[in-house]
């Protein structure tokens, strides 16, 4: 079985439809479908035809369409924004009236430790949901208006205070704010991308280390350039950490999965990465 723990419903275009028959293709079973909201200036409206603008970049109404169409393909999550007040009655609405299994993507222009965010987290444990955060250091976009950069989350220290914070949360880390620091170089705030032999030293292995209830998402280049920037490092990082690692593309192609099974990783590994976290993450089985 192959999970993919993110994508998104309407994402580049893509029908409930063509989304399956990509599955199929790819040899995916299941998909995790991920919601994005938040207000209208912080994300780049440069990138909004990608997205189901209407209401949201990436709806929950959109989502939870999809998933009812192909209930047995998709695994339906939702993210409010959580310094709305009415946030923990809507996720409390859409896990008990649609069985939201996950709460993510969070991808806000905020800090993840703020009272509000951890209310939410820690009721996300209490109901066995999944966080998904994405994080992004401040790149300039070149422009003053409508903002000088695309910053969510806060950075790593703010994803340390999270874990310490909320013991009982189970939290996937993504995107480029989050996987640079899978070495202990400097370029975390300097390129989004970071390139180059992985340098000791690097958080997201303290992290793994000290907090169980971390998880890494793969997904998108920034998961994939961390993982392949260091051949030797990646492969062993994912030997290492084979129970904290998901399978996930945020895209529609098949780079991710090609790039695992060039690794020459054990079965169990892969089976592990490729649906087995993924499975206890929601609380199923295979």
């Amino acid at each position: 079985m192959i999970i993919d723990a993110h994508n998104h419903a309407g994402y580049y275009g893509y029908s409930a439809e063509r989304m399956v028959r990509d599955m199929d293709e790819q040899g995916i079973d299941k998909t995790w479908l991920l919601t994005w909201e938040c207000p209208k200036d912080e994300y780049d409206p440069e990138v909004q035809h990608l997205y189901n603008v209407f209401s949201a970049p990436i709806a929950y109404e959109t989502c939870r369409e999809y998933r009812d169409q192909y209930p047995d393909r998709f695994i339906l999550g939702f993210a409010p924004d959580p310094r709305r007040p009415e946030s923990l009655d809507r996720l409390q609405a859409a896990i008990a009236l649609h069985g939201v299994k996950v709460c993510g993507e969070i991808k806000l222009r905020m800090m993840y430790d703020n009272p509000d965010a951890i209310r939410m987290f820690r009721y996300c444990g209490e109901k066995g949901l999944p966080v998904t955060l994405h994080f992004d250091y401040e790149f300039s976009t070149g422009h003053k208006y409508p903002r000088p950069n695309w910053w969510y989350g806060g950075g790593i220290d703010v994803l340390q205070r999270v874990l310490e914070k909320c013991p009982e949360t189970n939290f996937l880390g993504h995107a480029p704010g989050f996987w640079a620091h899978i070495s202990g170089d400097d370029q975390y705030d300097k390129v989004p991308y970071p390139k180059g032999p992985v340098v000791p030293g690097g958080r997201i292995p303290e992290l793994l280390d000290r907090y169980p209830n971390l998880y890494c998402d793969i997904s998108a280049g920034s998961g994939l350039t961390a993982l392949s920037r260091d051949p030797a490092f990646g492969r062993e990082f994912l030997i290492q950490y084979q129970d904290r690692i998901v399978y996930a593309r945020d895209a529609f192609n098949n780079k991710h999965r090609e790039y695992l099974d060039s690794l020459n990783l054990d079965a169990e590994v892969l089976r592990k990465i490729y649906s087995g976290n993924a499975l206890k993450l929601i609380g199923e089985d295979e």
